[in-house]
């Protein structure tokens, strides 16, 4: 299924989605190729092409991702401390919702790089994420255009060596950088988000 989405309603609409990921349909393998041959044309830094994409499909290895997801997703909730309100609040609601179903998500993307970059200089690991990033956002714009959803997150990252035992990345040779799950929505009506005025976050010619 295509979407039928002009160039800027595919980039406003391509939402961090938690709640409406629907968890009883499957993705099948070639739509998720179609999604990852798409990511490919991304830019990588010197032309290295240095991206790894890990497709967890397997319930029990999304199982024993989730529960390290969890580990950390769980207390840094409790630490937002009183009550949230507004957009705050639906996103608060949205992380419980998928810490409580995240093992039950079809389907589990972890985009990695090439090497290790603890300690590097700043420009060396600008260069990393800026070789992973954009081809991961790729990804996320392809599948959203077929009627898929996603969410970039990091909680698993605090035990990346024990994800890399899952999934047998070689840890001393490959970063993650972050799991992204994936699923069909619940729905496809996904408007922009609320975002602060243009004039907070533009500076031109000086800060």
């Amino acid at each position: 299924m295509r979407l039928d989405l002009t160039p800027d309603e595919l980039l406003s609409t391509t939402r961090a989605v938690r709640k409406r990921l629907d968890l009883e349909r499957p993705v099948e393998r070639e739509v998720l190729e179609e999604c990852l041959e798409l990511a490919q044309q991304a830019p990588t830094a010197s032309f290295s092409q240095n991206w790894h994409f890990v497709i967890v499909t397997d319930a029990a290895k999304r199982a024993a991702l989730g529960e390290l997801w969890r580990q950390v997703a769980i207390p840094y909730l409790e630490r937002g401390g009183g009550p949230r309100q507004g957009q705050m609040a639906r996103i608060g609601a949205g992380v419980v919702h998928l810490a409580e179903h995240i093992q039950d998500v079809p389907v589990h993307v972890i985009p990695c790089v090439q090497g290790r970059y603890e300690g590097k200089p700043n420009p060396l690991v600008a260069s990393m994420y800026g070789s992973i990033v954009p081809a991961a956002w790729s990804f996320m714009l392809a599948a959203r255009s077929r009627g898929l959803g996603s969410v970039w997150t990091t909680f698993h990252l605090m035990h990346e060596r024990e994800a890399a035992e899952i999934l047998g990345i070689p840890y001393d040779e490959v970063t993650q950088v972050a799991l992204i799950p994936v699923a069909y929505t619940k729905g496809t009506d996904f408007k922009p988000g609320t975002r602060k005025p243009l004039d907070t976050m533009v500076h031109w010619d000086s800060w």
